[in-house]
């Protein structure tokens, strides 16, 4: 019986050896379409049937909510906060770097609000008058930037809601949730493919001495599904597992993600400082973000009172000149003008913003000081959160594929 074993084996020799090279394919394949599965499609492809919703979307852009709520929280509660950043602006700073296209933006206003509501007063002023009062007027508005900035410094959580400017900004933008997980966890998705062929291949292996001495059908495709399952189920764990370096034989291991933290730290600051935290965000989501209402208020007041301070003793004499109620109207043309214009203005302040609020140093910084534990939900998330459901696919995608390779011993 032995003998003819041999000359079976030598007869298909070709065919036999076929098999754990088929077998590291499949543990290969799996693994490629699980990647996939985890990043696209970002909407959802499929029908619905009986109001079920028969198809796939995938995982990240999926959970994107979730998600992006869980990078903001470890974001806000180890990495950075925004009373920190905002506290490295200087208003003064800001107020020089944004006055030549305030002075321009001021001046525009002045004439378009005095024409508006006292077009024969203004018309009928002497050039050289309307000059000055220009002057006087640009010459205060850097400053109600800078009172402005400063006011929004004392209580920062008051003005700006950085969870709700990342989160809202990864929403709209599912691709760039991708990425992040993409660019953070590069190397080990590659690792995770290459695994899948070597411990494929060694399976089949085996699968290759048990057919040859037994030659049962179900055997293949049985073997297709555990390489599938396996395969993706001890490469997440080596990914992620252990948390701490452990000797084993004398070999130090750790998982892979977790001993490239420096790495993956500057990876994700770079990512994150210029995508997310930017100075253009934040800007963005301080004057038309979830409490613009309260920086609109805040804005208006310091406007309000510069133009009572500015018309001085002869604010009576306008008044009167207006009527008590235009001059309420004038005073909130002008701060809801310039209230329209300040996100266009703040646009001069971006690289003096970025460079003073250093946000991708301190995201590095704070990111290698991260326990492991605190390390591995950077990443894990994006794999957690349908785990198994990726290894069962694996599995039957490895069992189809053992049954055709049934045909082809047969």
């Amino acid at each position: 019986m032995f003998q003819s074993i041999i000359a079976d084996f030598h007869q298909h020799l070709w065919l036999y050896l076929s098999i754990p090279f088929i077998s590291g394919f499949i543990g290969y394949v799996t693994k490629v379409i699980a990647i996939q599965m985890m990043f696209a499609p970002l909407e959802f492809k499929g029908i619905r049937l009986f109001g079920l919703p028969i198809g796939w979307q995938g995982i990240v852009p999926r959970k994107a909510e979730k998600m992006a709520t869980v990078a903001v929280e470890l974001m806000t509660s180890k990495l950075i906060r925004p009373e920190e950043i905002f506290a490295r602006l200087d208003p003064k700073r800001i107020a020089k770097e944004i006055e030549l296209p305030m002075m321009a933006a001021a001046a525009e206003i002045t004439r378009e609000v005095a024409q508006e509501y006292q077009p024969g007063l203004w018309e009928g002023m002497p050039e050289f008058a309307r000059k000055r009062l220009i002057r006087r007027i640009q010459a205060k508005a850097p400053e109600i930037v800078e009172h402005i900035m400063t006011e929004v410094q004392k209580d920062v959580a008051h003005y700006f809601d950085i969870k709700h400017m990342v989160i809202s900004n990864l929403l709209k933008d599912k691709r760039l949730l991708n990425e992040i997980f993409k660019k953070v966890g590069k190397q080990e998705f590659k690792f995770f493919s290459n695994a899948g062929f070597f411990f494929g291949f060694g399976i089949g292996v085996i699968q290759m001495v048990c057919w040859v001495l037994f030659k049962q059908p179900w055997m293949l495709p049985a073997f297709g599904g555990f390489v599938g399952f396996f395969s993706d189920w001890i490469a997440l764990q080596m990914m992620f597992r252990p948390l701490r370096p452990k000797k084993i034989l004398g070999v130090t291991i750790q998982g892979l993600f977790i001993k490239r933290q420096n790495e993956v730290a500057a990876d994700y600051a770079a990512l994150i400082s210029k995508q997310l935290l930017t100075s253009r965000n934040m800007m963005e989501e301080l004057f038309s973000g979830t409490h613009s209402a309260r920086v609109i208020e805040l804005v208006s007041r310091h406007v309000k009172q510069e133009i009572d301070l500015q018309a001085g003793i002869v604010r009576p004499l306008v008044v009167y000149a207006m009527g008590g109620e235009k001059y309420q109207r004038l005073k909130e043309q002008v701060a809801t003008r310039i209230m329209a214009q300040l996100p266009e203005t703040m646009k001069h302040v971006e690289s003096y913003a970025e460079d003073a609020m250093d946000v991708r140093n301190t995201l590095v910084t704070r990111m290698q000081q991260l326990t492991p534990e605190e390390f591995e939900g950077m990443l894990r998330p994006a794999f957690k959160e349908d785990e198994w459901s990726l290894i069962i696919v694996g599995a039957v995608l490895g069992f189809l594929v053992g049954e055709m390779q049934i045909h082809l011993m047969l």
